[in-house]
């Protein structure tokens, strides 16, 4: 009676890890995503990426796309960056976006960056800039 969805698509940022390297101290997330939708090459994937990824991720989308418009990241953070709360609201509006934008049509068939950040773990934004 009751059939699959015709498509589905969820994606979860999770598991926030905050990095020390010398001097700098970043955190990362994993993306998590599960679809049906042909676009995607992967029914199921874990990537982790940083925020920095998440801004040059966005500035290609911009670039590749003039006809959707692109939603803001959430905005940097220069101060207490590192406490629990700034993690998760960060955390909270990095899954917004990507779940905007993997949901958006025109971006699923015409982004050429949008698999590839969301799904491959060997990601490398210098083949993009």
């Amino acid at each position: 009676m009751y059939g699959a969805p015709e498509n589905f698509l969820e994606i979860e940022v999770t598991n926030p890890i905050t990095h020390s390297s010398g001097r700098s101290k970043y955190t990362t997330y994993d993306i998590h995503l599960s679809t049906n939708i042909p676009a995607f090459k992967l029914k199921n994937s874990v990537v982790r990426r940083r925020y920095s990824d998440f801004e040059v991720f966005r500035d290609i989308l911009e670039r590749e796309s003039s006809r959707v418009n692109v939603p803001a990241l959430p905005g940097k953070v220069f101060t207490n960056r590192f406490t629990d709360e700034v993690i998760q609201t960060r955390r909270e509006g990095l899954e917004r976006f990507v779940q905007i934008v993997a949901g958006h049509p025109l971006l699923q068939t015409g982004s050429k960056v949008l698999c590839a950040f969301l799904q491959d773990p060997s990601w490398d934004r210098t083949q993009w800039i």
